[in-house]
C-alpha cells in the first residue's frame, strides 16, 4: 500500500506544535514528522514554512486535520498518496548532530562531522520506525537531565517505553550497568536491541516487549533504583500506582512525553503513589520530571 503524506505551510510556531501532536498524541502516530523552510519563499519571511507527516497506512484525515486545528490552530493540509519509500528515513536523514550534556547523538550519516571533545559520550541512532532520535525535546531533555545525575550510579534500570533505546544506551554507557528496556512495539523492541549492539551495548541493553511491567522478567529484576518512561501524559499517569510497586524506596523515576498543561495532573498522580518531585527540566513544551519514591 502506498504512503500517505499530509502538508501544511504557514508560521513555524503553529506548525513545530502540529508537528508534535502528530508524533505525540496522535495514535497510532505520524511514522515520520518533517518541518522545512520553504524555499519558494522570501527567506526572512516567518510564515514560509511546510510541515510534512508520513504515514505507511492511510490515518483518517478528519482525525488529523482535528488535531492539527486543536493543536496549532491550522486548517486541514493537503494529501497525497506517495510510492512504496522508506519516508521515515528520508525526513530523518537530513537532522543534525544533537548533543544533549556530555551525550552526542549522531546518525551514520553525521559520523564524519563527530566533534572530537573529552567526556562526550557518542551515541549512533539511524533513522528508522522507532520513536527516539534525540532530535525531539523529550528525548534531549532526558539525556541532558540523565547528564546532571550522574553521579547517582542506580544498579538496577528499567527504560520503560524504549523505542530506540537511547536512553538504554546512554545509561548503559553512563554507569556501565546492565538494565531493561521494554516496550510494548515488537518492531521498536527489534530496533532498539540493533541500536544497542550498535553502539557496544549490546551485552548490557536487555530487551524485552511488554505492556507497562507486565513481563516477568521485569518483575524479576525489580524493584528499582531508576526507570525511564519517555512515553505519553495518559499512560505515565495510569502507569503510576505500578511504578510504585517496582521501584525502592529512595528510587528515581524520570518521566517524559507530557506536556506542560499536562505536568500538574502527573505531578499529582505521582505524589499520590508516594513520590516526591526532586527536579525539572524546563522546556517550553515539553518538560521533563524527575522523582524520588518516599
Amino acid at each position: 500500500m502506498p504512503s500517505q503524506k499530509i502538508t501544511w505551510r504557514g508560521e513555524r510556531a503553529p506548525l513545530e506544535a502540529a508537528g508534535d501532536a502528530l508524533s505525540e498524541i496522535l495514535w497510532p502516530p505520524a511514522g515520520a514528522v518533517s518541518l522545512t523552510k520553504d524555499d519558494a519563499t522570501v527567506e526572512d519571511s516567518d510564515s514560509a514554512w511546510r510541515l510534512e507527516a508520513y504515514f505507511e497506512i492511510a490515518p483518517d484525515i478528519d482525525a488529523v486535520n482535528e488535531l492539527v486545528a486543536e493543536h496549532g490552530g491550522l486548517g486541514a493540509g493537503a494529501s497525497e498518496a506517495l510510492p512504496d519509500v522508506d519516508w521515515v528515513a528520508h525526513s530523518l536523514e537530513g537532522l543534525g548532530i544533537v548533543r544533549a550534556g556530555r551525550f552526542v547523538l549522531y546518525g551514520v550519516h553525521d559520523t564524519d562531522k563527530l566533534p572530537n571533545a573529552d567526556g562526550d559520550i557518542p551515541i549512533r541512532i539511524d533513522a528508522n520506525q522507532a520513536f527516539g532520535t534525540g532530535h525531539h525535546p523529550t528525548t534531549a531533555g532526558c539525556l541532558t537531565l540523565l547528564d546532571r545525575f550522574a553521579g547517582f550510579a542506580p544498579k538496577t534500570i528499567l527504560d520503560l517505553g524504549c523505542g530506540s533505546a537511547v536512553l538504554s544506551i546512554a545509561a548503559a554507557k553512563l554507569w556501565g550497568r546492565r538494565l531493561l528496556a521494554s516496550d510494548i512495539d515488537e518492531n521498536s523492541v527489534s530496533i532498539a536491541a540493533e541500536n544497542a549492539a550498535l553502539n557496544g551495548a549490546g551485552d548490557k541493553v536487555e530487551t524485552v516487549t511488554a505492556a507497562g511491567f507486565d513481563h516477568h522478567k521485569i518483575a524479576a529484576a525489580a524493584p528499582f533504583d531508576f526507570v525511564f518512561a519517555n512515553i505519553l501524559a495518559g499512560p505515565l499517569s495510569e502507569l503510576a500506582p505500578d511504578m510504585a510497586d517496582h521501584v525502592k524506596k529512595n528510587g528515581r523515576v524520570m518521566l517524559a512525553g507530557l506536556m506542560t498543561e499536562q505536568e500538574p495532573g502527573v505531578v499529582s498522580t505521582y505524589e499520590t503513589a508516594g513520590f516526591r518531585l526532586i527536579n525539572r527540566l524546563d522546556q517550553q513544551t515539553w518538560p521533563v520530571l524527575l522523582f524520588v519514591k518516599e
